[in-house]
């Protein structure tokens, strides 16, 4: 049986769903247009999973950031980030922003009615990147629903994986490249995750300078959301959990406090070393 939970944003489970249309049009209901993941041998072929079910306890493991943007909740979920917000201003979602660091995937922006920005919260998404390939499970999934399959990949046995670990890596890497200029600013930037990856960053990387009280103050926040099976047989995310920090915290989360500590240390015994009565400043 087929590993897709979600194809082109719809459940597999969904017996409604008009398959046959769906691969003609090849959409994404999130971003309202083309699925962008397209087959490289094949690029006019959108590949088109959001969700696998994935392990021994069979979680339905989103592998697409688009798949987060499920009714913009992501957004409604920042704005209490947007300190400077008042009645009457304007809301709006802006995608790949530059700023020093690198890019961040969305802003939502609060101006007022001449469009001039009074506050911005940063947000990057973040779902698991896959190991081996999908498309042997894409393909099945069709050939169960009765469709004819060009290629015999269906019967591949060759599975796909989740790559934790790297993942998990690369965002806290680029977060800790862009939060400095967040902090700087006094604004927030927001990584959405889903939980079951956030639950390994907490389990793998140092998370004790990241409180579960989020605070206003502190300028990084994760937001984790679940993904919920439906009694309609669709998927709905749902916020799970929240946790906040700063620059430092995403510091030693990396483990990279422990390093600086270590050369200040070298750098305090060597001027000790040379402190001495001579040393002494004297007017």
């Amino acid at each position: 049986m087929s590993k897709v939970t979600e194809l082109f944003t719809e459940s597999t489970k969904d017996n409604s769903i008009n398959w046959v249309e769906k691969l003609k049009t090849q959409h994404c209901k999130y971003i309202d247009k083309k699925c962008i993941k397209n087959r490289k041998s094949e690029p006019e072929i959108a590949i088109g999973t959001c969700t696998l079910n994935y392990g021994k306890d069979e979680k339905n493991i989103i592998i697409c950031p688009f798949r987060l943007l499920e009714r913009k909740q992501i957004f409604m979920d920042c704005i209490h980030l947007l300190t400077a917000h008042e009645p009457g201003n304007e809301l709006h979602i802006l995608s790949e922003i530059k700023i020093p660091g690198g890019n961040v995937d969305y802003f939502l922006v609060s101006t007022d009615s001449n469009r001039k920005v009074k506050d911005f919260v940063g947000i990057e998404l973040q779902t698991l990147d896959t190991t081996g390939t999908v498309w042997p499970e894409r393909q099945r999934f069709l050939k169960e629903q009765g469709f004819e399959t060009k290629d015999t990949i269906t019967d591949s046995k060759k599975p796909f994986g989740m790559n934790w670990k790297m993942t998990a890596k690369t965002i806290l890497v680029q977060i800790h490249h862009k939060i400095h200029t967040f902090e700087n600013l006094n604004k927030h930037l927001v990584l959405v995750t889903q939980d079951c990856l956030l639950d390994y960053i907490k389990q793998e990387f140092t998370f004790s300078e990241v409180s579960d009280n989020p605070k206003i103050g502190d300028s990084m926040h994760f937001h984790s959301y679940e993904l919920n099976n439906e009694k309609d047989k669709s998927y709905k995310l749902k916020l799970s959990k929240r946790y906040s920090t700063d620059s430092d915290g995403i510091s030693v989360l990396l483990g990279l406090q422990a390093e600086a500590n270590v050369e200040l240390e070298k750098i305090l015994i060597t001027l000790e070393s040379k402190i001495n009565d001579r040393t002494l400043f004297t007017i």
